[in-house]
C-alpha cells in the first residue's frame, strides 16, 4: 500500500534559522531612527512571526497606525543595509542539525516541504540562496502577500499549492501565532524550544521538542502514524 503525501511546513526565523541578533540590531535602528525608545529585548522577540505592522502595534500601541507603517519600512530599510554591510558570506545561521533535517526530508519522496514566515520574499529568497536550498520547498509563503500570523492564509495556500489534506500536513513553529495557525486549519503542530517564544507560550502544541534530533524522530513518528 502506497504512502500517503504529506506536507511539512517550517517557520523559518527561529525554527529554521536563528536571526535574533539581526533582528534586535534592526530593531534597534529603527526605533532611534523614529526618536523612539526601544523596545524591550523580550518583547521584541515575542512579536516575531507577525507581520512588521502588526509587531509595531504590539510593540507600540500609544502610537498612530502611521508610525506603526513608518517603523515597518524602517526596519525593513535597517535590515537591508545590515545585510549590504555584512556581505554576501555573512549566511543566515541554522539552528544545530536542522539543514541536516532539511536533507532527510528532501530524499524522502512522500514527504513535501513548504514555508509560513512572516519574513519577507527578499529575506526568504536570500536564505534559500545562500544555503542552495533551491527545490526543497514545494510553497514559500511569505509576509508580503499574507495577513499576519495567525491567520491561516500562508498555510492554506501551501495546502493548495500542494494539493495535500490538512490532516496529512504539519505546522512547525516557535510561537504561539505558528501553532494557532495550524490548529485552526486542522493540522498537526510541533512547537520548538530553541526559538523566539518560551515553552510556556507553546501549550497549544500537539508536541514540544527540545532539539533536531527530538524534531525529526517527532515527525519520523507522525509519518508512520499516516501510513
Amino acid at each position: 500500500m502506497s504512502e500517503p503525501l504529506r506536507l511539512v511546513v517550517f517557520d523559518v526565523d527561529g525554527t529554521l534559522v536563528d536571526s535574533r541578533a539581526h533582528i534586535l540590531m534592526a530593531m534597534q535602528d529603527a526605533f532611534e531612527g523614529a526618536g523612539l525608545s526601544v523596545p524591550s529585548r523580550d518583547s521584541i522577540m515575542h512579536g516575531v512571526g507577525l507581520s512588521l505592522p502588526e509587531l509595531m502595534a504590539q510593540l507600540v500601541p500609544d502610537q498612530s497606525a502611521s508610525v506603526h507603517h513608518d517603523l515597518a519600512e524602517g526596519y525593513k530599510s535597517a535590515s537591508l543595509m545590515r545585510h549590504i554591510s555584512a556581505g554576501e558570506d555573512a549566511a543566515a545561521v541554522f539552528y544545530p542539525g536542522i539543514r541536516a533535517v532539511l536533507d532527510r526530508l528532501k530524499i524522502d519522496v512522500f514527504t513535501l516541504m513548504a514555508t509560513a514566515t512572516g519574513m519577507s520574499r527578499r529575506g526568504l529568497d536570500r536564505i534559500i540562496a545562500q544555503h542552495q536550498l533551491d527545490g526543497y520547498f514545494q510553497s514559500t509563503q511569505v509576509a508580503d502577500t499574507h495577513p499576519s500570523k495567525p491567520n491561516p492564509s500562508m498555510l492554506l495556500a501551501a495546502l493548495r499549492d500542494t494539493g495535500v489534506a490538512p490532516e496529512n500536513a504539519v505546522m512547525i513553529g516557535d510561537t504561539s501565532y505558528d501553532m494557532l495557525m495550524g490548529k485552526s486549519v486542522g493540522t498537526h503542530t510541533i512547537g520548538v524550544t530553541w526559538g523566539n517564544q518560551s515553552p510556556d507560550h507553546l501549550k497549544q502544541a500537539d508536541v514540544l521538542v527540545h532539539d533536531s534530533e527530538h524534531l525529526m524522530s517527532t515527525l519520523t513518528t507522525w509519518m508512520e502514524n499516516l501510513s
